[in-house]
């Protein structure tokens, strides 16, 4: 493929968020409406090309090659609950029907540990009076924004927790909050993302020993191939595996539900089909308009079948010359970094 047969196939989009998430409150990207389908490219704008090379060989893979043969049609996925004030968390929830596992921001620069504890406690509360009959999972992800000590003041104050993801910026961190949360008998496990999907190496986690579950993002990481490699030998060495996404849109979303989609199955004693964990998939209900009609979530599941992007709301979504051309010159830059290696 040329770069002017991708340019020519892209559109660059800008879609409105209901609530603002990691500082922003639009959130663009540049689409590929290829010959197996259509793909995406969207990196955080502070992303050079090097990382940004990653994304654009997703977004070519999705677009050019389509996604592997999947084993299973529906996707369990988690609630996202953005760095909001505890009184806004109901109305975030409300838009997340029948799911039971939820992944809360925490550790967001400027806010207190204090906010992080009332805002877990306001999705116990909600869950507690919606979904009474369910067992709730809480999931909290602090991008690395913790040091190894506020991490385990953190864990103390929040348990019960699934896990602790990303609590501090490095694997070497990881390692010793998961070491610390044992010694102290706090049975809370711990995520990487970062340490996997940001590094040379998305395996050292695993041989530090450094946490009990990887994250895993098709965009980040180059595609659904690639991150079902990545997969598979992560859970060759013992960890578990969330898939999750970017806040990506529609179409971007689409590859992360073909990676569980894909996931090969894994059997327990007794011979029953393991469902993989609740994936962070459900990120399009943060979204005023997306590039597709929502994907309608049934008992937390969300349909595995990819979408195509709706022409007519592509093009009411479109952005501005000026931010279609700066998309332009981000994918010549990471294309040419992607020749290169």
């Amino acid at each position: 493929m040329q770069i002017d047969d991708i340019l020519d196939r892209a559109h660059v989009v800008a879609l409105p968020l209901a609530v603002k998430f990691r500082g922003i409150t639009t959130r663009e990207a540049l689409l590929i409406d290829g010959p197996a389908g259509w793909g995406e490219f969207s990196p955080f704008v502070e992303y050079g090309p090097e990382e940004s090379a990653h994304w654009l060989a997703a977004g070519l893979e999705a677009a050019y090659e389509g996604f592997p043969e999947p084993v299973r049609d529906t996707v369990e996925v988690n609630g996202t609950i953005p760095a909001v004030a505890a009184e806004e968390v109901p109305e975030v929830m409300s838009r997340y029907p029948g799911v039971r596992t939820w992944k809360v921001k925490v550790a967001e620069p400027g806010q207190s540990l204090e906010e992080d504890i009332a805002r877990v406690k306001a999705v116990r509360e909600y869950a507690a009076v919606h979904t009474p009959n369910l067992v709730t999972n809480i999931r909290v992800d602090a991008n690395g924004g913790w040091s190894v000590e506020e991490a385990i003041a953190a864990a103390k104050e929040m348990m019960p927790l699934d896990y602790m993801e990303q609590p501090c910026r490095t694997t070497e961190e990881l390692a010793q909050v998961r070491q610390q949360l044992m010694r102290n008998g706090l049975f809370v496990r711990v995520a990487a993302d970062e340490s996997i999907r940001k590094v040379e190496d998305p395996y050292r986690v695993a041989e530090l020993q450094a946490a009990d579950v990887a994250i895993v993002k098709p965009a980040p990481l180059g595609g659904v191939r690639k991150t079902l490699e990545i997969a598979q030998n992560l859970r060759a060495r013992h960890m578990d595996v969330t898939v999750a996404s970017a806040l990506d849109t529609a179409v971007g979303i689409s590859m992360g539900l073909a990676t569980v989609a894909a996931l090969p199955k894994i059997y327990d004693d007794e011979d029953i089909d393991v469902v993989p964990a609740a994936a962070g998939l459900a990120t399009g209900s943060l979204f005023v308009e997306d590039v597709a009609a929502p994907r309608t979530l049934v008992d937390g599941s969300l349909p595995a079948a990819p979408v195509a992007a709706d022409p007519d709301r592509v093009a009411a979504l479109a952005a501005s010359p000026e931010r279609r051309d700066w998309w332009f010159e981000r994918v010549r830059a990471s294309y040419e970094f992607l020749k290169s290696k």
